[in-house]
């Protein structure tokens, strides 16, 4: 697969370019039952600041607080033809918040939220528990290809 990952970041707390597109190969890995790998695949994401995240989700979901990531999905049946999955928009601000008060590197809650966001754009929620146990696993197991702790059982010594 040849995959293009778009990266619009000026945040010096944000992960290089090439972080970003291991975690999206890593969650494009394995055998997924809503999107069927074509030879091209491409994800564009901006990382945005805490104040530009509120107005996003103000935007798009009506809701005036600031949010870890947000997913853009495209058409499923214009993914399989075209390769294009969507955007993402994660807030550095959050992310950060995040990793500290749940004791995680900041790199791992990174490749989480990269993670979680990828599947969103595949058609995996997490609104309905059941939903969310299938969302869960295939990010435990995607973490765990790249030596990350199951997010949601386990915190980590990084001091």
């Amino acid at each position: 697969m040849n995959l293009s990952v778009y990266v619009d970041c000026n945040h010096p707390e944000s992960p290089k370019p090439e972080a970003f597109e291991t975690w999206v190969a890593t969650a494009l890995s394995g055998n997924h039952s809503r999107w069927c790998p074509s030879e091209v695949a491409e994800v564009s994401i901006q990382v945005v600041d805490s104040e530009a995240m509120t107005r996003f989700n103000h935007q798009y979901r009506g809701k005036d607080a600031d949010t870890n990531v947000l997913s853009f999905p495209i058409d499923p049946e214009l993914q399989k033809q075209t390769g294009l999955l969507g955007d993402l928009i994660i807030c550095s601000d959050v992310v950060q918040r995040e990793a500290n008060e749940q004791s995680k590197t900041p790199e791992h809650h990174w490749a989480h939220m990269t993670i979680h966001g990828t599947l969103h754009l595949l058609g995996y929620d997490h609104i309905t528990d059941a939903d969310a146990d299938i969302m869960e696993a295939i990010e435990i197991s995607r973490l765990a290809q790249l030596s990350i702790p199951n997010p949601y059982t386990q915190t980590e010594n990084f001091t």
